[in-house]
């Protein structure tokens, strides 16, 4: 490979990067609130602009196409680097930053959901079989009321989908999953933590295995902007 070729080489994977950032910035969650009932879904529940969000305060109609955008914004990138000869590490990084623009959105002040969607239109193109797989662990975690449960499948996914012929880059992108989930989750859209010691570490490990700061669930998703 000659240094020009490289150099293009490197060129377009920073410009599908900064594509798969900008469009995985795109708030659909939040413009669901805003076209639908005017409301900032920043201001309710968890203060994500999450699927989950938009079913309990908006619509739960609006939930699908939200999604559908949501799984697009990590999909497109990923396959526009399989398409323009990126190779699977640079399909996979175009669709972790869309991941991150979703969890980071440049267009909201860096209030984001939590990127599960765009991982699952990643893995709809580099790895089909784990979409299933990270559904059923969404779906558990939504009946038992337990955030813990989809994190720990996407961290058990790399040791299991080798026996299905899952790609090697497929434990990459679970890796960088987990990470920005964490990192989202501990930051919680710049939510403030409370100054005592204690309660602080309480908050912390609250978020990391509940995704909230209380202990109720319904209390937590239900909370409305005070009048």
């Amino acid at each position: 490979m000659n240094s020009q070729h490289l150099s293009t080489s490197i060129f377009m994977n920073i410009l599908l990067i900064l594509f798969g950032y900008l469009l995985g910035s795109i708030p659909s969650g939040y413009l669901a609130g805003k076209w639908i009932k005017g409301i900032d879904l920043r201001q309710y529940g968890s203060g994500t602009i999450s699927g989950s969000m938009v079913w309990e305060h908006v619509a739960k109609w609006a939930i699908i196409p939200v999604g559908l955008f949501d799984i697009f914004k990590g999909a497109l990138p990923t396959w526009l680097g399989l398409r323009l000869g990126m190779g699977e590490v640079g399909a996979m990084l175009a669709g972790v930053f869309a991941m991150v623009g979703h969890n980071w959105p440049i267009y909201l002040n860096f209030h984001g959901g939590r990127g599960f969607s765009p991982f699952l239109g990643e893995l709809l193109v580099l790895f089909p079989w784990g979409v299933l797989i990270v559904l059923v662990g969404l779906g558990l975690g939504n009946l038992s009321r337990s955030a813990a449960i989809p994190l720990v499948v996407v961290i058990l996914l790399p040791i299991f989908t080798p026996w299905i012929g899952a790609p090697s880059i497929v434990l990459w992108c679970s890796i960088f999953m987990v990470l920005i989930t964490l990192i989202k989750r501990v930051e919680a859209n710049q939510r403030p933590l409370p100054i005592n010691q204690t309660e602080r570490r309480k908050v912390i490990l609250r978020r990391i295995f509940l995704d909230r700061d209380i202990q109720d669930h319904k209390e937590w998703i239900r909370r409305e902007p005070r009048s």
